[in-house]
């Protein structure tokens, strides 16, 4: 199924297959394509590059479907990198984190910092926290496979 050329996003760069390399849902996936192209939002004179997830219902394509701009593609990278890296440590607090400190990490972005911590606002933390290892753990080899892929390829652009 080849992803929409008419819409307001523009693709680029496609994957017209990503619903049979979608994690858990590989092979019936209603994520069927990813782009990278023009942004649906670009104004005269202002252009943006975004990401965009083409979901598909079995009969139109979905509203559902995701543009982000290409800063935050990256940055969620950060942000699972990091949390990766926090589980790894995790089992150290009977919580899984430091309840008198939940943040996680700082790390400087354009004259600031992207702050990444544990919501302790979520009232359900302490069971959701718990879940949410346990699917790291069940995820680990899809996500591996993945860090590696990016990490190879990083490396070879000199990262």
């Amino acid at each position: 199924m080849s992803i929409p050329t008419t819409l307001k996003h523009k693709p680029v760069i496609v994957s017209e297959n990503y619903e049979q390399v979608d994690g858990r849902n590989a092979g019936h996936s209603d994520a069927k394509g990813l782009s990278l192209g023009l942004a649906q939002w670009n104004e005269r004179g202002k252009l943006d590059i975004s990401a965009k997830v083409w979901r598909y219902t079995g009969e139109k394509w979905s509203r559902q479907s995701e543009e982000l701009p290409l800063h935050r593609v990256i940055d969620l990278a950060i942000l699972v990198a990091r949390s990766l890296e926090h589980f790894r440590e995790a089992y150290r607090h009977e919580e899984l984190y430091d309840p008198e400190k939940p943040e996680i990490d700082r790390i400087g972005l354009q004259g600031d910092a992207m702050t990444i911590a544990v919501c302790t606002a979520n009232d359900r933390i302490d069971e959701d926290i718990q879940l949410f290892r346990q699917v790291l753990s069940q995820d680990d080899e899809l996500i591996g496979e993945r860090l590696q892929t990016l990490a190879r390829i990083l490396k070879e652009m000199g990262y």
